[in-house]
């Protein structure tokens, strides 16, 4: 069963959706999602989204602090790009509806967060990225030309492999085709030609066994791109989160926002003790990189579970205004933040690498973009700045929508693609071999691949994921396909990325710290 549209847009977040709406008026648009429509990264974003808005702020202070956060291997050009083309793209957020907190002035109440060295932070509440997802669905939904089909998962973009060539990495003019996709509703596999398609489909927080990602971060468009031979960068860069509320049975894990430290909460250790000034001078507002590793470290001497977030001394009426959703989250699991300090523990949070894009967004395969987290631009180098996130997606969604309108132009559908064919498989005879490989897969990366690394851990690490890599392709051959199945498959190629990026970087540098053991 084929379908045709002129643009393929695999994720709705922020980035897929911004996108859409550029596009819709040169063609017609699809978007497929997982899940519910709404359920993204960008969803569950609670701080905000940074941009230059006031005089005492510049884009040259933007671009410094996101140069020093990326440790030195920021793309400057990207940074650049991003930063002062932001202040417009964020306006034009504002533009479709979406709401952020002002002061009683009616100016917007900036807030600050870790590595920002002025206050940029544009937020709503604690639910930024859900004011904004329900602002860019709601214009979505009104109009005519853009369809969103949920719960249909992308198995594979479509490339010359399918036409039964040779395809490697190395392999010039690589196309994409549209992809091949599983409507999880009927059980049927269907094909989706395109003239172009993007990748939108965000993290992959789930390679990990602690997370704060919602369930679908499961690297499912990294994966894809990375097997269809594209080109990937930085996935030795996994962003931990320092503060996500430690509640061992809660699992994706709840996060505890940035903003809170920025309104002034201080870290302490169980027994009281403030612990940030005895590494890093601007204390629990460092970037996440140093905050993450000192609490790892705190941790490990102590022998604990976790640390504190001290919020007893704020201002209450200010804090629950500020952060509803996180206070009402602590009072729910018995914890009142002005008697009792908060245990929070770091998670894995954003993934600062993923598949190659140039400042337009183009992959190095053909007619192919990529934008969001999934997306490797160069933006965040070896820490991502807090609140550089959302900014970066609706920049390059915007670059990524020029470019496409004008590859639509020349490009046409490619009619020789053939149907999916499952012939000699079958339904697996015990689930539990993917559910099990999948907890396996997420404690060999949080045991040996976390937040400090060796280069023994790294090949354990690697060992052990080759046996996973192996009986799971058995397995997938002969396997009828399943979300689950394809999940798998994902986080284990994900999980070898990070690896043999961590394993070619000797060295430390930000968020990829290795421990220098027996010397």
């Amino acid at each position: 069963m084929k379908q045709r549209t002129d643009f393929l847009v695999i994720g709705s977040g922020i980035a897929g959706l911004s996108f859409a709406l550029k596009v819709a008026e040169h063609g017609t648009v699809t978007i497929i999602t997982k899940s519910n429509e709404e359920e993204s990264n960008t969803k569950y974003a609670q701080g905000g989204i940074a941009a230059v808005l006031y005089e005492g702020d510049s884009h040259e202070k933007h671009v410094e602090d996101t140069l020093i956060a990326g440790a030195g291997l920021c793309d400057e050009h990207i940074v650049r790009i991003v930063v002062e083309e932001g202040t417009e793209r964020v306006k034009e957020l504002i533009a479709l509806g979406a709401n952020f907190d002002k002061k009683p002035g009616g100016e917007y109440d900036l807030a600050r967060e870790g590595g920002h060295s002025e206050n940029r932070i544009l937020h709503y509440k604690d639910t930024t990225g859900y004011e904004i997802e329900r602002a860019l669905l709601a214009k979505v939904h009104n109009h005519k030309n853009i369809t969103v089909y949920d719960h249909y998962f992308s198995i594979d973009i479509i490339t010359q492999h399918h036409l039964g060539q040779v395809v490697t990495s190395q392999t010039p003019n690589i196309a994409c085709y549209g992809a091949y996709v599983l409507n999880t509703r009927t059980g049927k596999i269907e094909t989706i030609l395109a003239k172009t398609t993007v990748m939108a489909t965000g993290g992959a927080g789930h390679v990990y066994a602690t997370t704060t990602n919602p369930v679908i971060a499961t690297g499912d468009g990294i994966a894809m791109v990375y097997r269809a031979k594209g080109h990937v960068r930085d996935m030795e860069f996994m962003q931990f989160h320092p503060t996500s509320l430690y509640n061992p049975n809660e699992h994706p894990s709840f996060l505890i926002s940035e903003a809170v430290r920025g309104f002034g909460a201080v870290l302490r250790t169980i027994d009281g003790k403030e612990f940030m000034s005895n590494y890093d001078k601007r204390e629990s507002l460092a970037p996440r990189d140093i905050v993450a590793r000192a609490i790892d470290t705190e941790m490990k001497i102590r022998g604990e579970d976790f640390v504190y977030l001290d919020c007893r001394h704020l201002d209450r009426k200010g804090f629950i205004e500020h952060f509803p959703n996180i206070y009402n989250k602590c009072m729910s699991v018995g914890i009142d933040p002005f008697k009792s300090m908060i245990p929070v523990v770091p998670a894995a949070h954003y993934l600062c690498g993923g598949i190659v894009t140039d400042e337009n967004a183009n992959t190095t395969i053909q007619h192919l973009y990529a934008v969001g987290e999934c997306a490797g631009t160069g933006l965040h180098g070896a820490n991502r700045l807090a609140s550089n996130s959302l900014l970066e997606a609706v920049v390059f969604a915007h670059r990524a929508a020029i470019a496409a309108i004008e590859n639509n132009r020349q490009s046409g559908f490619n009619e020789e693609i053939p149907d999916w064919n499952a012939e000699g498989t079958d339904y697996p005879e015990e689930m539990i071999l993917i559910t099990q490989s999948k907890k396996e897969v997420q404690q060999i990366m949080s045991n040996y691949v976390g937040i400090v690394r060796s280069e023994l851990r790294l090949k354990k690490a690697f060992d052990r994921l080759e046996i996973l890599y192996n009986e799971n392709e058995a397995l997938y051959e002969k396997t009828t396909i399943s979300p689950r199945l394809c999940e798998l498959r994902n986080l284990i190629c994900i999980g070898y990325l990070i690896i043999k990026h961590a394993m070619r970087r000797k060295e430390s540098v930000g968020l990829h710290y290795m421990a220098k053991f027996g010397k």
